[in-house]
């Protein structure tokens, strides 16, 4: 089933997705674009599986997207080492303990490149002290695959032994800085690719000065790499539990120039334009920022037309994408005022049709 996951075709399948993307952009004509690599194995960070039961055996099940057919994963190329490790690890553990298999649907898994374990196993039942117990002696057979944490879930319950995070490690031009990563929160998936981002976008901004306003700041990645380049960033974010993230990240990370702000770019939009005042924004004078720059990491939907019409604001904007389409349809409108500096493309999903680009632009 994993057939198209394979080294031998890594440089094939990114040579073709340069040749899509130059196709797509080709009324925009686009600088050099620059290509960001990613591990042909093992570089995804999350994976999940639906557990299927037979007798007293179980396997990690997924299922064919086109036909529905599903098939069992004994190993995953695309995941991490750590997955890899830990999957076989947990079946073979479960099998003989009824208490930990009894109705067990899915397990997820969240790594690290600093090389933590987080395992969330999802129950058709009520967790109790037994299972407590057993998930202990799981988490312990698991430590020398990883430092583990284990996260069981039913309905309307969630049982953490001993954390519901892990902590990330990201090394940003030679700088190392620290992330909290919580379960079910956003987080970029393939960890290399996201040190590509995060260098590119720092590199690009060097020297920039003045304040930077981040949209869709999620736990602060972009916000904390790129604080070195401007006296002040604000971000927003409308996640309770990203913006939690974030805050202890900025402290995690001592850094002092950096705040967020939870609110939707849409609220924000409506902040700086006066029609709404927020008593979230209270102690945030917008008007002491010198905003030059503008960071935006849009979901798939891309920037609305308010968005598009805020970031036109600012002399620099950094656009980070995860949907081409939706990118071309925004740079239709941004390139009326701002014209196109810079094109990355990260391959965050080798062996998909999915791309990551990056594009800087500056007022005309």
């Amino acid at each position: 089933m994993f057939s198209h996951i394979h080294p031998d075709n890594y440089q094939k399948q990114l040579v073709d997705k340069e040749e899509q993307i130059r196709a797509l952009f080709e009324e925009f004509s686009l600088p050099t674009t620059e290509v960001f690599e990613s591990n042909p194995l093992n570089y995804r960070l999350r994976a999940e599986f639906r557990v299927w039961h037979e007798g007293d055996d179980l396997n990690y099940i997924m299922f064919n997207s086109e036909t529905k057919e599903k098939f069992t994963v004994t190993q995953f190329p695309a995941a991490s080492e750590i997955i890899n490790q830990a999957m076989p690890a947990i079946t073979t553990f479960i099998k003989s303990n009824t208490v930990l298999r009894q109705k067990l649907f899915q397990v997820d898994f969240l790594s690290t490149l600093s090389g933590e374990l987080l395992v969330s196993m999802l129950y058709h039942k009520q967790l109790d002290d037994e299972w407590q117990t057993q998930a202990k002696l799981l988490k312990e057979h698991l430590q020398h695959i990883a430092p583990t944490d284990i996260i069981g879930r039913a309905r309307k319950q969630k049982v953490i032994l001993d954390k519901d995070f892990v902590t990330e490690t990201l090394t940003v031009q030679g700088k190392e800085y620290r992330y909290q990563q919580i379960e079910n929160s956003f987080t970029q998936p393939n960890g290399i690719v996201n040190q590509h981002m995060l260098s590119w976008a720092k590199t690009a901004t060097q020297g920039r000065g003045g304040d930077l306003i981040e949209l869709y700041c999620g736990n602060g990645n972009f916000s904390l790499a790129l604080a070195d380049n401007f006296e002040r960033v604000l971000g927003t974010e409308i996640s309770k539990t990203s913006v939690n993230s974030a805050q202890l990240n900025i402290e995690m990370n001592n850094i002092d120039n950096v705040d967020i702000v939870r609110m939707s770019s849409e609220e924000f939009t409506q902040a700086m334009n006066g029609e709404r005042t927020f008593r979230r924004l209270e102690g945030f004078d917008l008007t002491s920022y010198q905003f030059d720059t503008v960071l935006v990491d849009p979901p798939r939907a891309g920037l609305d037309p308010d968005s598009v019409e805020l970031a036109r604001r600012f002399d620099m904007i950094v656009y980070i994408s995860c949907n081409p389409e939706t990118l071309k349809t925004n740079l239709q409108s941004l390139t009326t005022t701002h014209s196109i500096e810079q094109f990355a493309l990260f391959d965050q999903f080798p062996y998909t049709h999915h791309v990551e680009c990056g594009v800087i632009l500056k007022r005309k």
